[in-house]
């Protein structure tokens, strides 16, 4: 899905959009799977009592509860995260209802770096560092292809800076 030209200023096109890295989702699907199998257990434990369709209400009830709290929220919140490198700045937008953005102009960043652990290398993500004219780095967490993103970071900063 391309971020909406609607949003960019005149003479500004997208280079790169991304959502974090699917690792995020394991802890979800697994909640999904896991809830999913206690509810089946809980179901077939009890289906045997005079009580059991009173008891199936009440596990269906708490499993979707819990299946749109630990698994549906983090999915949506996964999918309203967009990463995005234009010609003429970095944005960062989060959030369904609520959003939050955060845009650094191509001029302010004076430095870029990355840094991903042993497990971010094999699954291909890691952590992009942009330092820019503000008091502290900003740190974006599960870039996919954090390499690549720095490297067309690196590149588009040098471009303005030319």
């Amino acid at each position: 899905m391309a971020y909406p030209d609607e949003l960019l200023v005149d003479g500004e096109q997208v280079v790169m959009h991304k959502h974090p890295h699917w690792k995020m989702l394991v802890g979800p699907v697994l909640a999904f799977l896991l809830i999913v199998a206690a509810a089946s257990f809980l179901a077939a434990l009890v289906s045997a009592q005079t009580w059991a369709l009173w008891a199936w209400i009440a596990i269906a009830a708490v499993a979707l509860g819990l299946i749109g709290w630990l698994t549906v929220k983090p999915l949506i919140r996964w999918r309203t995260t967009h990463f995005v490198v234009t010609t003429r700045r970095v944005l960062v937008r989060e959030g369904l209802i609520a959003r939050h953005g955060l845009d650094i102009p191509m001029s302010r960043i004076n430095s870029v770096q990355f840094r991903h652990t042993v497990l971010e290398r094999l699954l291909g993500c890691g952590t992009l560092i942009i330092e820019s004219a503000s008091d502290e780095p900003l740190e974006f967490t599960d870039v996919p292809g954090v390499e690549r993103v720095h490297a067309l970071l690196y590149q588009e900063v040098a471009d303005e800076h030319d």
